[in-house]
């Protein structure tokens, strides 16, 4: 693992018994990631038997209510400080909130962490389609935390009744949107997503010779685990790219995009620098890499994604032409590096 690489921390929020454990549960059966978890309380999770020294997945947990409302966020900068050592060669650190947790703020206390291996890898909203408009969204005015969500989960649907199931997710949908107009949105049953919307994972695998969560978890008796799969589109970057290219993707991805991500290969004044860039719903952080890449690559992943379109977008930052530097399309890059830091 390159040790300059931050490691995203993926925060899932929502009600009390909204469904966020279960989420939560799904995600750590996906093969071949290596997942840190913070939570507040162990007792719905079923991780205990995963608490193995060694082991390549580890779990932290947080002692004093609201991981918000913690005294300068200092139990949970701790946390991810353990967690992103890069000794365990983490893929990603999901941080389940409580359910009297304000996501805004959990949000803020993430995007301005003290902990240096870190990035925000997104904030994901689980909402019981059922209870939801008796318990969160009882006000004229939608509520502020819809604004803080780059994936909105509804889950439950599958215990209303046909009529009701689609008026339910348009009218949370359309809620949504008011404050959150670019937020991904996904019905899931059983608090099932695809995991490769929310992080990355090396193989369909297991490491060989470790006892991660995943493995623990799958041999415990589930329903089924099957969802609907996100589409990725990829292309290889054989040559430096423009970063006037690069910056439009990045800040106008295609339609149905919920991440974009690459190793690029940019073209300077002083010689071509390599970059790692992650979008996350709107959020966009960049990072030096060590050398260049060649090749480099481009990866897109939404629920909802026009292959054709994306193929076409990703293939323009490919062939944009490089002859000359491009001097604002550097400083953009710059400046979101700068912000990344």
């Amino acid at each position: 693992m390159n040790t300059s690489r931050r490691v995203p921390v993926i925060a899932i929020t929502g009600h009390l018994g909204a469904g966020k454990t279960t989420l939560l549960n799904h995600l750590l059966r996906r093969p071949g990631a290596r997942l840190g978890v913070v939570v507040n309380d162990f007792g719905a999770l079923n991780v205990d038997a995963a608490l193995v020294a060694g082991q390549i997945d580890e779990a932290a947990s947080i002692s004093g209510g609201c991981l918000c409302c913690l005294p300068d966020a200092g139990g949970l900068d701790d946390a991810l400080e353990r967690l992103s050592h890069p000794r365990l060669g983490l893929d990603a650190i999901i941080v389940e909130a409580s359910g009297a947790a304000d996501p805004m703020a959990l949000a803020r206390v993430l995007r301005y962490s003290g902990v240096e291996r870190v990035r925000p890898g997104g904030v994901v909203e689980v909402i019981d389609a059922v209870e939801h408009f008796r318990t969160v969204d009882v006000r004229p005015d939608p509520p502020a935390r819809y604004a803080a969500a780059t994936l909105v989960v509804i889950g439950k649907t599958d215990a209303l009744p046909a009529p009701e199931r689609d008026r339910a997710v348009a009218r949370i949908a359309e809620r949504v949107r008011r404050l959150g107009p670019h937020a991904h949105i996904v019905v899931a049953h059983h608090g099932r997503v695809d995991p490769a919307l929310v992080f990355d994972t090396d193989d369909d695998e297991d490491p060989a010779d470790q006892l991660p969560i995943g493995r623990l978890m799958r041999e415990q008796p589930a329903e089924s685990r099957t969802h609907e799969h996100a589409t990725a589109v990829a292309m290889d970057l054989p040559g430096a790219v423009s970063p006037s290219a690069l910056v439009e993707l990045l800040e106008h991805p295609p339609a149905g995009a919920y991440r974009v991500k690459g190793r690029i290969r940019v073209r300077g004044p002083h010689g071509d620098r390599g970059y790692l860039v992650n979008l996350v719903g709107t959020a966009i952080h960049v990072a030096p890499l060590a050398e260049p890449p060649q090749p480099g690559e481009l990866v897109a992943i939404g629920m909802r994604l026009d292959a054709a379109e994306t193929r076409t977008r990703l293939d323009a930052v490919r062939r944009a032409p490089t002859e000359r530097v491009e001097a604002p399309g550097l400083r953009q890059l710059h400046r979101y590096r700068r912000l990344s830091d």
